[in-house]
């Protein structure tokens, strides 16, 4: 399980992308709109991290068998197991009055934070599954929201009794976001965020 990303909720996403872009180097990686079924709206920038994944790496675990030569010397052949550091993406949406995202910072006296964290998980009902059993949290829906381009599947826990924050669960195929599964992440929270 890693940090995949951590969602912000801001008055003004661009004034906040700006700082997350000066101060920790993160760069614009996409910008897309999401249209409610009431009219309103949320604006979202997903900003990536100055560090990349190289392309050879298909997970954020990497087993390579080196030659003998390079291994010890009782070993004729040696594994090398690492797992690689990888900085988070980060998420920021503003909105309208009215709006999901727009009402949120509102009640925060208009200075918006973090919404939600999220950690990337190998199967997200599995784990949906085990939180509720060991009683860690209740979620938003009785399933997770998929979608297939990209490949991602996800969910929202309701805010923890113990943190206070909502912790998303997202398993996902390579880079970005998908706005139909935001869209229904965002309304799953609509009657009781």
């Amino acid at each position: 399980m890693r940090l995949d990303h951590i969602a912000y909720r801001s008055k003004d996403r661009y004034k906040t992308a700006e700082f997350f872009k000066k101060a920790f180097r993160y760069k614009v990686g996409t910008e897309f709109q999401i249209k409610f079924d009431d009219g309103s709206g949320a604006d979202c920038l997903a900003l990536v991290p100055p560090e990349t994944r190289h392309p050879d790496t298909e997970s954020w675990t990497y087993k390579k068998l080196l030659p003998s030569h390079l291994a010890g010397p009782a070993d004729p052949l040696y594994m090398v197991d690492c797992e690689f550091h990888a900085p988070p993406e980060i998420f920021v949406s503003d909105g309208s009055e009215g709006s999901i995202v727009g009402d949120w910072v509102a009640e925060r006296d208009n200075v918006g934070g973090i919404h939600h964290i999220a950690y990337q998980v190998e199967d997200v009902e599995a784990t949906m599954r085990e939180w509720k059993e060991k009683g860690y949290a209740e979620f938003y829906s009785e399933k997770p929201i998929s979608c297939k381009n990209p490949d991602l599947t996800q969910v929202f826990t309701k805010p923890s009794e113990l943190t206070g924050v909502i912790y998303e669960f997202i398993s996902r195929e390579g880079e970005g976001f998908c706005r139909d599964s935001i869209k229904k992440l965002m309304e799953s929270t609509k009657e009781t965020d």
